[in-house]
């Protein structure tokens, strides 16, 4: 009987897409910081020199996966009310900044967006010109939005726990560090509500949120 030779998965090709893809996954797993044209080629089984074909050097990679960042956010649209639109694509900013935690400081730092980019932004000049904001109120909407939603994200990237357990544990042991005749609303703040069942930080984005979008109403329909 003859023997059937072990059958070899075919080589998935290389393409801008997969590159882009493979690099956010490579910053997402190790940091921006090491990432690097010979790390990703050797995550993809190819020589660094055979990435230039794809993209033209490092701030082209960057500029297209900053990109996907982008791709993943949900456009606004104006089958609801412009709050609900809005709330909706800065929760969506915030996750895809928690998922991708290096790209926060650059989506607004390419001088050549890419087409992703392009929609959202269009999408959201959109959607505040159609709830009646004139062009000058809209950058103030859009400008004061994107200053709450990334300030949010980096202040979540620097803490120093990921967890709502972790937050908890963290409060009772700088609790331990201080006087509470010496910081008594630090220390009423860490009993009386961080160390608390269900005090999850992330709530607070939602609550800012809020305030600004009712804030933002009051805008509208001024000239």
């Amino acid at each position: 009987m003859k023997q059937t030779e072990p059958s070899v998965a075919p080589r998935v090709p290389l393409n801008r897409e997969r590159v882009l893809q493979r690099a956010v996954a490579l910053a997402d797993e190790r940091g921006i910081g090491s990432l690097t044209m010979r790390a990703l080629g050797e995550e993809l089984g190819v020589e660094a020199m055979s990435l230039y074909y794809y993209v033209a050097n490092k701030d082209e990679l960057l500029d297209g996966m900053v990109d996907v960042v982008f791709s993943e956010i949900e456009l606004p649209t104006t089958d609801v009310d412009w709050q609900t639109a809005m709330r909706r694509r800065a929760i969506s900013t915030r996750e895809a900044l928690a998922r991708h935690r290096w790209a926060v400081g650059l989506l607004e730092s390419s001088m050549s967006p890419g087409p992703a980019n392009f929609r959202l932004h269009n999408a959201v000049l959109g959607c505040l010109r159609e709830a009646g904001f004139s062009v000058e109120n809209a950058v103030h909407a859009y400008s004061f939005q994107d200053a709450y939603i990334y300030g949010f994200a980096l202040q979540e990237r620097t803490l120093p726990v990921d967890t709502p357990g972790q937050l908890a544990e963290a409060a009772k042991s700088l609790r331990r560090q201080f006087s509470a005749d010496e910081y008594p609303h630090i220390a009423e703040t860490i009993t009386e509500h961080v160390t608390k069942a269900g005090y999850d930080f992330a709530d607070e984005f939602e609550f800012g949120l809020d305030l600004i979008l009712d804030g933002l109403e009051r805008l509208r329909d001024t000239p």
